[in-house]
């Protein structure tokens, strides 16, 4: 199944506590993909459109309020959805954006149950996305250190509210990404550093102390993908966010990110998030902001 579900690689750094992308839509528009990231969702005048979230479908209301953990497959449908235009708010912050001691302290308790939960999904109920709904809508105008307090008090109200249901058998949850290996480690953090530069397998390998070809089969085996696309998918991260923040031409992102040339990076970019960098820009531009 995994080669039909898209990585989707968000534009979060690692300086940054969390996004929120806001926008009004015609059309769901978004395959069936995971990311890193928790993500936190809120869809309004959608009834009739179908959610999908690991090994479980569901039509869904007029108001959607689900929290998705990291790497578990998800999208949503038109199904039978009749409106002609509805408000998806997606909130997505890091999944070690509350360190595992902090979430350990007694006033915690419930924000990390409801984490954990998150592995299958959780939908909440009607009434609390509707008690939720002006403080969801109105995050984005929020800055700063204002911001995360805002976020850390919907999520407390979230993880205290009732009549919260899971959604998918954590079974679906891809745990192929969580690998434990100092090595890899070593590696992703080079490259987090260089991807700018070319990175050679040569390189890599000696930073892993292994032969080529025997890295080349332990990053594959670990992380279920090649070291070139291990790579790819960093660099992609970082134009992406270039394309959002920046007004710089789609070449001058590719050269940046370490692509060698202009029709290489819009082939890998539209394989990975099925649009080429322009249309992506225009999409995502404009209205969301980064805590």
């Amino acid at each position: 199944m995994i080669n039909h579900v898209m990585r989707e690689i968000t534009p979060l750094t690692p300086n940054d506590c969390f996004t929120i992308f806001s926008r009004i839509k015609q059309k769901f528009d978004s395959p069936l993909h995971y990311h890193e990231e928790y993500e936190l969702n809120l869809i309004l005048n959608a009834k009739g459109a179908k959610r999908v979230i690991g090994g479980h479908m569901e039509v869904i209301d007029h108001i959607e309020l689900v929290l998705i953990g990291p790497n578990l497959y998800h999208t949503w449908g038109a199904h039978q959805c009749q409106s002609d235009e509805f408000t998806e708010v997606t909130i997505q912050f890091h999944k070690d954006l509350f360190d595992e001691l902090f979430l350990n302290r007694n006033q915690l308790s419930f924000i990390k149950s409801m984490l954990e939960g998150s592995q299958s999904g959780i939908l909440f109920s009607q009434e609390v996305a509707h008690s939720l709904l002006d403080r969801l809508l109105s995050l984005d105008k929020k800055h700063g250190f204002d911001s995360v307090l805002e976020l850390l008090t919907i999520l407390h109200s979230l993880s205290i509210s009732r009549n919260m249901r899971m959604l998918s058998d954590p079974v679906f949850n891809d745990e192929r990404f969580n690998y434990n290996s100092r090595r890899l480690e070593k590696v992703f953090e080079y490259m987090n550093n260089n991807y700018h530069k070319q990175v050679s397998l040569a390189e890599v390998s000696r930073i892993a102390n292994m032969p080529e070809a025997s890295f080349s089969r332990f990053i594959k085996k670990h992380t279920g993908k090649t070291f070139i696309d291990s790579l790819n998918e960093i660099r992609l991260g970082h134009a992406s966010r270039m394309l959002i923040d920046t007004n710089n031409t789609v070449a001058e992102i590719a050269y940046k990110c370490g692509f060698n040339n202009i029709s290489n990076f819009n082939r890998v970019f539209k394989r990975k998030k099925l649009c080429i960098p322009r249309e992506f820009r225009e999409t995502y531009t404009g209205n969301r902001v980064f805590i």
